[in-house]
Protein backbone atom coordinates (compact mmCIF):
# COMPACT_ATOMS: atom_id res chain seq x y z
CA UNK A 1 0.00 0.00 0.00
CA UNK A 2 1.38 3.42 -0.24
CA UNK A 3 2.57 5.16 2.22
CA UNK A 4 0.13 8.04 3.87
CA UNK A 5 2.05 10.75 2.85
CA UNK A 6 0.63 9.09 -1.33
CA UNK A 7 -3.08 9.33 -0.24
CA UNK A 8 -5.27 11.62 -1.33
CA UNK A 9 -6.04 13.88 1.44
CA UNK A 10 -10.04 12.45 1.44
CA UNK A 11 -10.67 8.55 0.12
CA UNK A 12 -13.88 6.70 -0.52
CA UNK A 13 -15.42 3.51 0.00
CA UNK A 14 -14.22 2.69 -3.49
CA UNK A 15 -10.64 3.35 -3.26
CA UNK A 16 -10.47 1.84 0.26
CA UNK A 17 -11.93 -1.25 -0.85
CA UNK A 18 -8.97 -1.11 -3.93
CA UNK A 19 -6.34 -0.24 -1.28
CA UNK A 20 -7.29 -2.56 1.36
CA UNK A 21 -7.32 -5.80 -1.46
CA UNK A 22 -4.30 -4.53 -2.51
CA UNK A 23 -2.41 -4.74 0.58
CA UNK A 24 -3.69 -7.89 1.07
CA UNK A 25 -1.87 -9.10 -1.90
CA UNK A 26 -4.74 -9.19 -4.70
CA UNK A 27 -2.96 -9.21 -7.95
CA UNK A 28 -6.25 -9.90 -10.01
CA UNK A 29 -9.80 -9.11 -10.20
CA UNK A 30 -12.57 -10.26 -12.93
CA UNK A 31 -15.71 -9.18 -13.38
CA UNK A 32 -18.69 -6.81 -14.90
CA UNK A 33 -18.76 -3.13 -14.07
CA UNK A 34 -21.57 -1.17 -13.66
CA UNK A 35 -23.64 0.77 -10.70
CA UNK A 36 -22.83 0.87 -8.04
CA UNK A 37 -19.19 -1.00 -8.68
CA UNK A 38 -17.52 0.68 -11.25
CA UNK A 39 -15.19 3.23 -9.55
CA UNK A 40 -14.32 0.02 -7.26
CA UNK A 41 -12.84 -1.33 -10.45
CA UNK A 42 -10.61 1.74 -11.30
CA UNK A 43 -9.28 2.56 -7.69
CA UNK A 44 -8.57 -1.11 -7.32
CA UNK A 45 -6.67 -1.33 -10.79
CA UNK A 46 -4.64 2.59 -9.47
CA UNK A 47 -3.98 0.63 -6.38
CA UNK A 48 -2.04 -2.24 -8.20
CA UNK A 49 -5.26 -4.53 -8.39
CA UNK A 50 -5.21 -5.52 -12.23
CA UNK A 51 -8.78 -5.89 -13.41
CA UNK A 52 -10.16 -7.84 -16.25
CA UNK A 53 -13.58 -6.96 -17.64
CA UNK A 54 -15.63 -9.51 -18.63
CA UNK A 55 -18.90 -9.76 -20.88
CA UNK A 56 -20.73 -11.72 -18.03
CA UNK A 57 -20.28 -12.31 -14.84
CA UNK A 58 -21.13 -15.94 -15.17
CA UNK A 59 -17.72 -16.44 -17.00
CA UNK A 60 -16.12 -13.84 -15.02
CA UNK A 61 -16.42 -15.69 -11.83
CA UNK A 62 -15.23 -19.07 -13.20
CA UNK A 63 -12.15 -17.03 -14.05
CA UNK A 64 -12.27 -16.34 -10.33
CA UNK A 65 -12.82 -19.90 -9.32
CA UNK A 66 -9.82 -21.08 -11.85
CA UNK A 67 -7.66 -18.26 -11.05
CA UNK A 68 -7.79 -19.53 -7.36
CA UNK A 69 -6.78 -23.05 -8.05
CA UNK A 70 -3.91 -22.13 -10.34
CA UNK A 71 -2.52 -19.89 -7.92
CA UNK A 72 -3.81 -21.12 -4.53
CA UNK A 73 -4.38 -17.25 -3.52
CA UNK A 74 -7.92 -16.49 -3.91
CA UNK A 75 -10.11 -15.06 -6.85
CA UNK A 76 -11.44 -11.98 -6.62
CA UNK A 77 -14.54 -11.58 -8.36
CA UNK A 78 -16.85 -7.67 -8.76
CA UNK A 79 -20.36 -8.02 -9.87
CA UNK A 80 -23.18 -5.02 -9.35
CA UNK A 81 -26.23 -5.45 -7.16
CA UNK A 82 -28.90 -7.66 -7.75
CA UNK A 83 -28.60 -9.86 -11.00
CA UNK A 84 -25.26 -9.19 -11.09
CA UNK A 85 -25.03 -10.69 -7.78
CA UNK A 86 -26.85 -13.88 -8.69
CA UNK A 87 -25.03 -14.07 -11.67
CA UNK A 88 -21.90 -14.38 -9.64
CA UNK A 89 -23.64 -17.01 -7.99
CA UNK A 90 -22.44 -19.84 -10.69
CA UNK A 91 -18.64 -19.04 -10.03
CA UNK A 92 -19.07 -18.65 -5.61
CA UNK A 93 -20.82 -22.49 -5.92
CA UNK A 94 -18.47 -23.50 -8.78
CA UNK A 95 -15.59 -22.72 -6.34
CA UNK A 96 -17.11 -23.67 -3.11
CA UNK A 97 -17.80 -27.51 -4.81
CA UNK A 98 -14.29 -27.77 -6.18
CA UNK A 99 -12.75 -26.35 -2.92
CA UNK A 100 -10.88 -23.37 -4.69
CA UNK A 101 -10.88 -19.93 -3.11
CA UNK A 102 -12.90 -17.32 -4.06
CA UNK A 103 -14.15 -13.70 -2.94
CA UNK A 104 -17.05 -12.54 -4.49
CA UNK A 105 -17.38 -8.67 -4.20
CA UNK A 106 -20.74 -7.00 -4.72
CA UNK A 107 -21.74 -3.85 -4.75
CA UNK A 108 -25.69 -3.44 -2.97
CA UNK A 109 -28.77 -0.64 -2.88
CA UNK A 110 -28.10 1.74 -0.29
CA UNK A 111 -29.18 1.30 3.65
CA UNK A 112 -31.61 3.71 3.93
CA UNK A 113 -33.55 2.63 0.93
CA UNK A 114 -33.55 -1.05 1.68
CA UNK A 115 -36.88 -2.60 1.67
CA UNK A 116 -38.41 -0.33 -0.49
CA UNK A 117 -38.02 -1.79 -3.68
CA UNK A 118 -34.57 0.16 -4.57
CA UNK A 119 -32.56 0.38 -7.87
CA UNK A 120 -31.52 -3.67 -7.80
CA UNK A 121 -33.03 -4.54 -4.44
CA UNK A 122 -31.77 -7.74 -3.00
CA UNK A 123 -30.75 -9.33 0.07
CA UNK A 124 -27.36 -10.79 -0.98
CA UNK A 125 -26.68 -12.48 2.29
CA UNK A 126 -29.22 -14.49 1.99
CA UNK A 127 -28.57 -15.55 -1.38
CA UNK A 128 -24.97 -15.96 -0.85
CA UNK A 129 -24.85 -17.78 1.98
CA UNK A 130 -25.86 -21.38 0.66
CA UNK A 131 -22.67 -21.69 -1.33
CA UNK A 132 -20.25 -19.32 0.79
CA UNK A 133 -18.47 -20.29 3.77
CA UNK A 134 -18.65 -16.39 5.17
CA UNK A 135 -21.58 -14.05 3.60
CA UNK A 136 -20.38 -10.41 5.24
CA UNK A 137 -21.25 -6.87 4.70
CA UNK A 138 -19.99 -3.84 5.29
CA UNK A 139 -22.47 -1.31 7.19
CA UNK A 140 -19.62 1.73 7.40
CA UNK A 141 -16.57 2.50 5.40
CA UNK A 142 -14.75 2.22 8.48
CA UNK A 143 -15.98 -1.49 8.15
CA UNK A 144 -14.39 -2.40 4.81
CA UNK A 145 -10.20 -3.14 5.52
CA UNK A 146 -11.22 -5.28 8.29
CA UNK A 147 -13.77 -7.40 6.01
CA UNK A 148 -11.60 -7.90 3.27
CA UNK A 149 -8.82 -9.23 4.93
CA UNK A 150 -11.56 -10.85 7.11
CA UNK A 151 -13.06 -12.43 3.99
CA UNK A 152 -9.68 -13.30 1.93
CA UNK A 153 -8.57 -15.15 4.89
CA UNK A 154 -11.42 -17.23 4.96
CA UNK A 155 -11.03 -18.75 1.37
CA UNK A 156 -8.09 -20.13 2.07
CA UNK A 157 -8.33 -21.43 5.85
CA UNK A 158 -9.50 -24.86 6.22
CA UNK A 159 -11.19 -26.28 2.94
CA UNK A 160 -10.75 -23.30 0.44
CA UNK A 161 -14.13 -22.05 -0.77
CA UNK A 162 -15.83 -19.16 -1.85
CA UNK A 163 -16.60 -16.05 0.31
CA UNK A 164 -19.32 -13.07 -0.05
CA UNK A 165 -18.72 -9.27 0.81
CA UNK A 166 -21.40 -6.68 0.66
CA UNK A 167 -20.82 -3.19 0.03
CA UNK A 168 -24.00 -1.15 -0.16
CA UNK A 169 -23.89 1.96 -2.37
CA UNK A 170 -23.59 4.05 0.40
CA UNK A 171 -21.23 2.58 1.98
CA UNK A 172 -18.94 3.23 -1.34
CA UNK A 173 -19.45 6.73 -1.80
CA UNK A 174 -18.90 7.63 2.27
CA UNK A 175 -15.24 9.04 3.20
CA UNK A 176 -12.63 9.30 5.23
CA UNK A 177 -9.40 11.16 5.48
CA UNK A 178 -5.95 9.38 3.66
CA UNK A 179 -4.93 9.12 7.23
CA UNK A 180 -7.88 7.40 8.76
CA UNK A 181 -7.47 5.04 5.62
CA UNK A 182 -4.07 4.20 6.57
CA UNK A 183 -4.68 3.54 9.74
CA UNK A 184 -7.61 0.77 9.32
CA UNK A 185 -5.54 -0.90 6.47
CA UNK A 186 -2.59 -1.42 8.71
CA UNK A 187 -4.76 -2.79 11.44
CA UNK A 188 -6.91 -4.79 9.58
CA UNK A 189 -3.04 -6.24 8.02
CA UNK A 190 -1.93 -6.47 11.62
CA UNK A 191 -5.07 -8.38 13.13
CA UNK A 192 -4.65 -10.71 9.88
CA UNK A 193 -0.72 -11.26 10.97
CA UNK A 194 -1.80 -12.45 14.62
CA UNK A 195 -4.62 -14.83 13.05
CA UNK A 196 -2.56 -16.59 10.70
CA UNK A 197 -0.14 -18.92 11.98
CA UNK A 198 0.34 -21.80 10.48
CA UNK A 199 -2.35 -24.64 11.36
CA UNK A 200 -0.75 -27.34 13.77
CA UNK A 201 -0.54 -30.90 12.78
CA UNK A 202 -3.73 -32.74 13.88
CA UNK A 203 -2.59 -36.05 15.56
CA UNK A 204 -1.09 -36.85 12.88
CA UNK A 205 1.71 -38.41 14.46
CA UNK A 206 -0.01 -42.12 15.16
CA UNK A 207 -1.93 -42.33 11.34
CA UNK A 208 1.06 -41.72 9.56
CA UNK A 209 2.38 -44.49 11.08
CA UNK A 210 -0.71 -46.57 10.57
CA UNK A 211 -0.85 -45.17 6.90
CA UNK A 212 2.85 -46.38 6.31
CA UNK A 213 2.68 -49.62 8.02
CA UNK A 214 -1.09 -50.34 5.74
CA UNK A 215 1.32 -49.52 2.67
CA UNK A 216 4.24 -51.68 3.65
CA UNK A 217 2.04 -54.53 3.96
CA UNK A 218 -0.30 -54.11 1.16
CA UNK A 219 -0.51 -56.50 -1.97
CA UNK A 220 -2.00 -54.19 -4.15
CA UNK A 221 -1.55 -50.77 -3.22
CA UNK A 222 -3.25 -47.49 -4.67
CA UNK A 223 -1.94 -43.60 -4.48
CA UNK A 224 -4.75 -41.80 -6.29
CA UNK A 225 -3.70 -38.21 -6.57
CA UNK A 226 -6.77 -35.64 -7.04
CA UNK A 227 -6.68 -31.76 -7.52
CA UNK A 228 -6.38 -31.26 -4.24
CA UNK A 229 -3.08 -32.25 -4.17
CA UNK A 230 -2.57 -29.91 -7.30
CA UNK A 231 -4.08 -27.67 -5.45
CA UNK A 232 -1.54 -27.82 -2.84
CA UNK A 233 1.72 -27.83 -4.82
CA UNK A 234 2.22 -31.64 -3.43
CA UNK A 235 3.51 -32.88 -6.78
CA UNK A 236 7.04 -33.26 -5.52
CA UNK A 237 6.70 -35.14 -2.60
CA UNK A 238 3.96 -37.59 -4.24
CA UNK A 239 5.91 -37.91 -7.08
CA UNK A 240 8.76 -38.68 -4.20
CA UNK A 241 6.11 -41.15 -2.54
CA UNK A 242 5.66 -42.79 -5.91
CA UNK A 243 9.22 -43.59 -6.97
CA UNK A 244 10.38 -44.77 -3.53
CA UNK A 245 7.76 -47.22 -2.66
CA UNK A 246 7.01 -48.45 -6.76
CA UNK A 247 3.20 -48.47 -5.99
CA UNK A 248 1.49 -47.48 -9.09
CA UNK A 249 -0.90 -44.43 -8.78
CA UNK A 250 -3.92 -43.09 -10.31
CA UNK A 251 -4.63 -39.09 -11.16
CA UNK A 252 -8.36 -37.91 -11.06
CA UNK A 253 -8.59 -35.32 -14.21
CA UNK A 254 -7.66 -32.31 -12.39
CA UNK A 255 -5.43 -34.02 -10.45
CA UNK A 256 -3.07 -35.52 -14.27
CA UNK A 257 0.28 -33.38 -14.27
CA UNK A 258 0.82 -33.75 -10.43
CA UNK A 259 2.76 -37.24 -11.64
CA UNK A 260 3.74 -36.60 -15.01
CA UNK A 261 1.38 -39.01 -16.98
CA UNK A 262 4.39 -40.60 -18.67
CA UNK A 263 5.64 -41.84 -15.96
CA UNK A 264 5.91 -45.84 -15.55
CA UNK A 265 3.55 -46.13 -12.75
CA UNK A 266 0.90 -44.46 -14.50
CA UNK A 267 -2.61 -46.79 -13.83
CA UNK A 268 -5.05 -44.38 -15.58
CA UNK A 269 -5.52 -46.56 -18.69
CA UNK A 270 -5.59 -49.48 -16.64
CA UNK A 271 -8.65 -47.63 -13.94
CA UNK A 272 -11.03 -50.11 -13.74
CA UNK A 273 -8.42 -52.68 -12.97
CA UNK A 274 -6.43 -50.20 -10.42
CA UNK A 275 -9.39 -49.28 -8.47
CA UNK A 276 -11.36 -52.63 -8.98
CA UNK A 277 -8.49 -54.98 -7.02
CA UNK A 278 -6.32 -52.57 -4.87
CA UNK A 279 -6.04 -53.41 -1.40
CA UNK A 280 -4.96 -50.57 -0.27
CA UNK A 281 -5.83 -46.72 -1.73
CA UNK A 282 -4.13 -43.96 0.11
CA UNK A 283 -6.66 -40.98 -1.81
CA UNK A 284 -4.75 -37.61 -1.74
CA UNK A 285 -7.02 -34.59 -2.60
CA UNK A 286 -9.65 -36.16 -3.77
CA UNK A 287 -13.14 -37.17 -2.30
CA UNK A 288 -14.80 -40.28 -2.72
CA UNK A 289 -17.53 -38.77 -4.65
CA UNK A 290 -18.89 -39.75 -7.59
CA UNK A 291 -15.89 -38.99 -9.80
CA UNK A 292 -14.73 -41.99 -8.13
CA UNK A 293 -17.51 -44.08 -7.21
CA UNK A 294 -18.12 -43.44 -3.90
CA UNK A 295 -15.42 -45.55 -2.92
CA UNK A 296 -18.09 -48.59 -3.16
CA UNK A 297 -18.48 -51.54 -4.69
CA UNK A 298 -18.74 -52.91 -6.99
CA UNK A 299 -16.23 -50.28 -8.74
CA UNK A 300 -14.22 -51.31 -5.94
CA UNK A 301 -13.30 -54.03 -4.11
CA UNK A 302 -15.40 -54.29 -1.09
CA UNK A 303 -12.66 -55.38 0.80
CA UNK A 304 -10.58 -52.47 0.05
CA UNK A 305 -8.62 -50.31 2.72
CA UNK A 306 -8.38 -46.45 2.58
CA UNK A 307 -6.37 -44.36 3.85
CA UNK A 308 -7.66 -40.54 3.48
CA UNK A 309 -5.45 -37.32 3.23
CA UNK A 310 -7.80 -34.36 2.97
CA UNK A 311 -7.55 -31.01 4.55
CA UNK A 312 -10.91 -31.51 5.96
CA UNK A 313 -11.78 -32.51 8.72
CA UNK A 314 -15.70 -32.70 7.52
CA UNK A 315 -14.72 -34.75 4.62
CA UNK A 316 -13.00 -37.73 7.06
CA UNK A 317 -16.01 -37.74 9.53
CA UNK A 318 -18.06 -38.32 6.14
CA UNK A 319 -16.39 -41.16 4.41
CA UNK A 320 -14.83 -43.45 7.59
CA UNK A 321 -11.72 -44.39 6.36
CA UNK A 322 -9.87 -46.88 7.79
CA UNK A 323 -7.35 -44.05 8.04
CA UNK A 324 -7.40 -39.77 7.77
CA UNK A 325 -5.59 -37.71 7.91
CA UNK A 326 -6.43 -35.00 8.28
CA UNK A 327 -3.98 -31.70 7.05
CA UNK A 328 -2.44 -30.60 3.76
CA UNK A 329 -1.58 -32.85 1.28
CA UNK A 330 2.13 -31.41 0.79
CA UNK A 331 2.65 -31.21 4.73
CA UNK A 332 0.93 -34.96 4.99
CA UNK A 333 2.62 -36.89 2.12
CA UNK A 334 6.23 -34.86 3.23
CA UNK A 335 5.57 -36.79 6.89
CA UNK A 336 4.38 -40.01 5.28
CA UNK A 337 7.78 -40.31 3.46
CA UNK A 338 9.81 -39.46 6.21
CA UNK A 339 7.87 -42.19 7.99
CA UNK A 340 8.69 -45.09 5.14
CA UNK A 341 12.10 -43.70 4.90
CA UNK A 342 12.84 -44.93 8.60
CA UNK A 343 11.24 -48.46 7.06
CA UNK A 344 11.96 -48.18 3.37
CA UNK A 345 10.26 -50.70 1.06
CA UNK A 346 9.52 -50.69 -2.90
CA UNK A 347 7.47 -53.09 -4.89
CA UNK A 348 9.69 -54.21 -8.23
CA UNK A 349 8.51 -53.67 -11.50
CA UNK A 350 8.19 -57.56 -11.66
CA UNK A 351 5.98 -57.53 -8.69
CA UNK A 352 2.43 -58.97 -9.53
CA UNK A 353 0.53 -56.41 -8.94
CA UNK A 354 2.83 -53.66 -10.73
CA UNK A 355 3.40 -56.08 -13.75
CA UNK A 356 -0.34 -56.39 -13.99
CA UNK A 357 -1.26 -52.45 -13.58
CA UNK A 358 1.73 -52.11 -16.45
CA UNK A 359 0.69 -54.88 -18.50
CA UNK A 360 -2.73 -53.89 -18.58
CA UNK A 361 -2.22 -50.08 -19.39
CA UNK A 362 0.13 -51.10 -22.08
CA UNK A 363 -2.58 -52.97 -23.94
CA UNK A 364 -4.97 -50.61 -23.22
CA UNK A 365 -2.99 -47.54 -24.90
CA UNK A 366 -1.71 -49.72 -27.63
CA UNK A 367 -5.60 -50.05 -28.39
CA UNK A 368 -6.35 -46.50 -28.12
CA UNK A 369 -3.07 -45.83 -30.36
CA UNK A 370 -4.89 -47.85 -33.20
CA UNK A 371 -7.87 -46.36 -33.44
CA UNK A 372 -5.85 -42.92 -32.63
CA UNK A 373 -2.86 -43.76 -35.63
CA UNK A 374 -5.95 -43.56 -38.28
CA UNK A 375 -6.87 -40.51 -40.26
CA UNK A 376 -10.80 -40.61 -40.19
CA UNK A 377 -12.14 -37.81 -42.74
CA UNK A 378 -15.02 -36.54 -41.85
CA UNK A 379 -13.38 -36.20 -38.45
CA UNK A 380 -14.38 -38.26 -35.92
CA UNK A 381 -13.33 -37.26 -32.57
CA UNK A 382 -10.14 -39.16 -32.04
CA UNK A 383 -7.94 -37.77 -34.80
CA UNK A 384 -8.18 -34.38 -34.33
CA UNK A 385 -7.40 -35.17 -30.92
CA UNK A 386 -4.43 -36.85 -31.76
CA UNK A 387 -3.58 -34.03 -33.91
CA UNK A 388 -4.07 -31.63 -30.98
CA UNK A 389 -2.31 -33.83 -28.17
CA UNK A 390 0.91 -34.23 -30.47
CA UNK A 391 1.07 -30.23 -31.03
CA UNK A 392 0.59 -29.52 -27.54
CA UNK A 393 3.24 -32.00 -26.39
CA UNK A 394 5.52 -30.57 -28.83
CA UNK A 395 5.61 -27.07 -27.30
CA UNK A 396 7.67 -29.12 -24.62
CA UNK A 397 8.04 -26.79 -21.01
CA UNK A 398 6.73 -25.19 -19.38
CA UNK A 399 3.46 -27.08 -21.09
CA UNK A 400 0.59 -25.07 -21.94
CA UNK A 401 -2.74 -25.24 -19.90
CA UNK A 402 -5.29 -27.31 -21.40
CA UNK A 403 -8.83 -26.46 -20.83
CA UNK A 404 -11.32 -29.30 -21.35
CA UNK A 405 -14.87 -28.57 -21.70
CA UNK A 406 -17.81 -31.06 -23.70
CA UNK A 407 -19.63 -33.59 -23.16
CA UNK A 408 -17.70 -36.22 -25.89
CA UNK A 409 -15.04 -34.17 -26.27
CA UNK A 410 -14.15 -33.99 -22.74
CA UNK A 411 -14.20 -37.35 -22.21
CA UNK A 412 -12.10 -38.36 -25.11
CA UNK A 413 -9.69 -35.33 -24.32
CA UNK A 414 -9.16 -36.75 -20.61
CA UNK A 415 -8.06 -39.75 -22.16
CA UNK A 416 -5.73 -38.67 -25.20
CA UNK A 417 -4.30 -35.24 -23.85
CA UNK A 418 -1.26 -35.66 -22.15
CA UNK A 419 -0.59 -33.78 -18.68
CA UNK A 420 2.78 -34.03 -17.51
CA UNK A 421 3.00 -30.92 -15.21
CA UNK A 422 0.91 -30.00 -12.34
CA UNK A 423 -2.31 -28.17 -12.87
CA UNK A 424 -2.24 -27.93 -16.72
CA UNK A 425 -5.86 -29.12 -17.02
CA UNK A 426 -9.05 -27.44 -16.60
CA UNK A 427 -12.56 -29.15 -16.59
CA UNK A 428 -15.89 -28.97 -15.48
CA UNK A 429 -14.79 -30.49 -12.23
CA UNK A 430 -16.56 -31.86 -9.43
CA UNK A 431 -20.19 -30.26 -10.50
CA UNK A 432 -19.40 -31.59 -14.00
CA UNK A 433 -19.96 -27.38 -14.73
CA UNK A 434 -20.91 -26.16 -18.68
CA UNK A 435 -19.57 -22.72 -19.77
CA UNK A 436 -16.73 -22.76 -17.66
CA UNK A 437 -14.50 -22.59 -20.40
CA UNK A 438 -13.24 -18.95 -21.48
CA UNK A 439 -13.80 -17.71 -18.55
CA UNK A 440 -10.78 -20.55 -17.32
CA UNK A 441 -8.72 -19.32 -20.60
CA UNK A 442 -8.47 -16.17 -19.39
CA UNK A 443 -7.79 -17.49 -15.98
CA UNK A 444 -5.10 -19.31 -17.07
CA UNK A 445 -3.83 -16.62 -19.12
CA UNK A 446 -2.79 -13.95 -16.77
CA UNK A 447 -2.39 -16.64 -13.56
CA UNK A 448 0.66 -18.65 -16.24
CA UNK A 449 1.92 -15.89 -17.96
CA UNK A 450 4.37 -17.88 -19.35
CA UNK A 451 2.32 -20.65 -20.90
CA UNK A 452 -0.11 -21.26 -23.74
CA UNK A 453 -3.13 -21.45 -23.50
CA UNK A 454 -5.26 -24.44 -25.20
CA UNK A 455 -9.11 -24.69 -25.39
CA UNK A 456 -10.15 -27.90 -26.44
CA UNK A 457 -14.32 -27.56 -26.39
CA UNK A 458 -17.41 -28.55 -27.51
CA UNK A 459 -19.30 -27.11 -29.85
CA UNK A 460 -22.01 -26.70 -26.45
CA UNK A 461 -19.62 -26.11 -23.88
CA UNK A 462 -17.60 -23.01 -26.28
CA UNK A 463 -21.82 -21.63 -26.89
CA UNK A 464 -21.91 -20.88 -23.24
CA UNK A 465 -18.99 -17.62 -23.05
CA UNK A 466 -18.62 -17.88 -26.66
CA UNK A 467 -18.61 -13.78 -26.31
CA UNK A 468 -15.71 -13.74 -24.32
CA UNK A 469 -13.74 -14.30 -27.19
CA UNK A 470 -13.79 -10.10 -27.43
CA UNK A 471 -12.59 -10.50 -23.75
CA UNK A 472 -9.23 -12.34 -25.69
CA UNK A 473 -8.34 -9.78 -28.19
CA UNK A 474 -9.46 -6.87 -26.07
CA UNK A 475 -5.87 -7.75 -23.60
CA UNK A 476 -4.39 -10.12 -26.04
CA UNK A 477 -3.76 -12.92 -24.08
CA UNK A 478 -2.55 -15.78 -25.65
CA UNK A 479 -5.45 -18.10 -25.76
CA UNK A 480 -6.31 -20.82 -28.73
CA UNK A 481 -9.51 -21.97 -28.72
CA UNK A 482 -10.59 -25.27 -30.65
CA UNK A 483 -13.82 -26.30 -30.98
CA UNK A 484 -15.05 -29.37 -32.12
CA UNK A 485 -17.87 -28.66 -34.14
CA UNK A 486 -20.40 -31.84 -34.05
CA UNK A 487 -23.78 -29.35 -34.72
CA UNK A 488 -25.31 -29.54 -31.35
CA UNK A 489 -25.34 -31.20 -27.82
CA UNK A 490 -23.71 -34.75 -28.15
CA UNK A 491 -23.78 -34.46 -32.34
CA UNK A 492 -27.01 -33.05 -33.11
CA UNK A 493 -30.44 -34.73 -33.51
CA UNK A 494 -30.56 -37.83 -31.95
CA UNK A 495 -34.16 -38.42 -31.74
CA UNK A 496 -36.06 -41.80 -31.88
CA UNK A 497 -38.73 -42.10 -33.83
CA UNK A 498 -40.93 -42.24 -31.31
CA UNK A 499 -40.04 -38.77 -30.43
CA UNK A 500 -40.75 -37.82 -33.58
CA UNK A 501 -44.17 -36.81 -32.98
CA UNK A 502 -46.53 -34.39 -31.73
CA UNK A 503 -47.70 -30.60 -32.95
CA UNK A 504 -43.72 -29.13 -32.45
CA UNK A 505 -42.12 -32.51 -34.53
CA UNK A 506 -40.76 -30.45 -37.15
CA UNK A 507 -38.85 -27.79 -34.23
CA UNK A 508 -35.03 -28.54 -34.85
CA UNK A 509 -33.97 -31.13 -31.70
CA UNK A 510 -33.45 -29.70 -28.56
CA UNK A 511 -29.90 -30.94 -29.03
CA UNK A 512 -29.72 -29.71 -32.26
CA UNK A 513 -27.97 -26.11 -33.23
CA UNK A 514 -27.27 -24.09 -36.82
CA UNK A 515 -25.17 -27.25 -38.76
CA UNK A 516 -21.49 -26.38 -39.37
CA UNK A 517 -21.60 -22.86 -37.37
CA UNK A 518 -18.97 -20.66 -38.25
CA UNK A 519 -17.52 -20.07 -34.85
CA UNK A 520 -14.27 -19.09 -35.87
CA UNK A 521 -15.88 -15.45 -37.28
CA UNK A 522 -16.82 -14.58 -34.26
CA UNK A 523 -13.45 -14.67 -33.56
CA UNK A 524 -12.30 -12.76 -36.64
CA UNK A 525 -15.49 -9.91 -35.77
CA UNK A 526 -13.15 -8.86 -33.15
CA UNK A 527 -10.09 -9.05 -34.60
CA UNK A 528 -8.53 -12.23 -33.56
CA UNK A 529 -7.06 -14.97 -36.18
CA UNK A 530 -10.24 -17.64 -37.00
CA UNK A 531 -9.62 -21.12 -39.00
CA UNK A 532 -12.41 -23.41 -40.86
CA UNK A 533 -10.82 -26.89 -40.85
CA UNK A 534 -11.66 -30.41 -42.01
CA UNK A 535 -8.80 -32.21 -42.88
CA UNK A 536 -5.58 -33.69 -40.94
CA UNK A 537 -3.33 -31.33 -43.12
CA UNK A 538 -5.42 -27.86 -42.37
CA UNK A 539 -6.01 -29.00 -38.45
CA UNK A 540 -2.10 -29.49 -38.36
CA UNK A 541 -1.34 -26.29 -39.85
CA UNK A 542 -3.89 -24.14 -37.80
CA UNK A 543 -2.38 -25.32 -34.88
CA UNK A 544 1.28 -24.69 -35.77
CA UNK A 545 0.41 -21.19 -37.10
CA UNK A 546 -1.72 -20.22 -34.39
CA UNK A 547 1.04 -21.65 -31.55
CA UNK A 548 3.33 -19.83 -32.92
CA UNK A 549 1.96 -16.46 -33.26
CA UNK A 550 0.72 -16.99 -29.35
CA UNK A 551 -2.25 -14.55 -29.86
CA UNK A 552 -6.45 -15.02 -29.87
CA UNK A 553 -7.66 -17.46 -31.98
CA UNK A 554 -10.52 -19.71 -32.47
CA UNK A 555 -10.01 -22.94 -34.43
CA UNK A 556 -13.44 -24.50 -35.64
CA UNK A 557 -13.01 -28.18 -36.19
CA UNK A 558 -15.50 -29.52 -38.11
CA UNK A 559 -16.70 -33.11 -36.77
CA UNK A 560 -18.78 -35.95 -38.34
CA UNK A 561 -22.24 -35.36 -36.28
CA UNK A 562 -22.63 -39.02 -35.23
CA UNK A 563 -19.20 -39.75 -34.16
CA UNK A 564 -19.83 -39.26 -30.90
CA UNK A 565 -22.85 -40.83 -27.91
CA UNK A 566 -25.33 -38.78 -26.24
CA UNK A 567 -23.82 -37.75 -22.93
CA UNK A 568 -20.42 -38.62 -23.30
CA UNK A 569 -19.80 -40.89 -20.88
CA UNK A 570 -22.65 -40.62 -18.93
CA UNK A 571 -25.11 -41.88 -20.36
CA UNK A 572 -26.25 -43.69 -18.02
CA UNK A 573 -27.71 -40.70 -16.03
CA UNK A 574 -29.37 -38.59 -19.49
Amino acid sequence: MAPDSALPATVDGSALAGLALAAAGARHMFGVVGIPVTSLASRAAAAGVRFLAFRNEQSAGYAAAAYGFLTGSPGLLLTVSGPGCVHGLAGLSHATANAWPLLLISGSCSQHDAGKGDFQELDQIAATKPFAKLAVKATSIADIPRLVFQALAATVAGRPGGCYLDIPSDVLHQTLTGSEAASLIAAAAAADSADSSPPKDKALGEGIVKAAELLRRAERPLVVVGKGAAYARAEEVIQKLVDTTGIPFLPTPMGKGVVPDVHPLSATAARSLAIGQCDVALVVGARLNWLLHFGEPPKWSKDVTFILVDVCEDEIELRKPQVGLVGDAKRVIELLNREIKDQPFCLARSHPWVDAITKKTKDNVLKMEAQLVKDVVPFNFMTPMRIIRDAILAEGSPAPVVVSEGANTMDVGRAVLVQNEPRTRLDAGTWGTMGVGLGYCVAAAVAEPGRLVVAVEGDSGFGFSAMEVETLVRYQLPVVVIVFNNNGVYGGDRRSPDELTGPYKDDPAPTSFVPAAAYHKMMEAFGGKGYLVETPEELKSALSESFHARKPAVINVIIDPYAGAESGRMQHKN
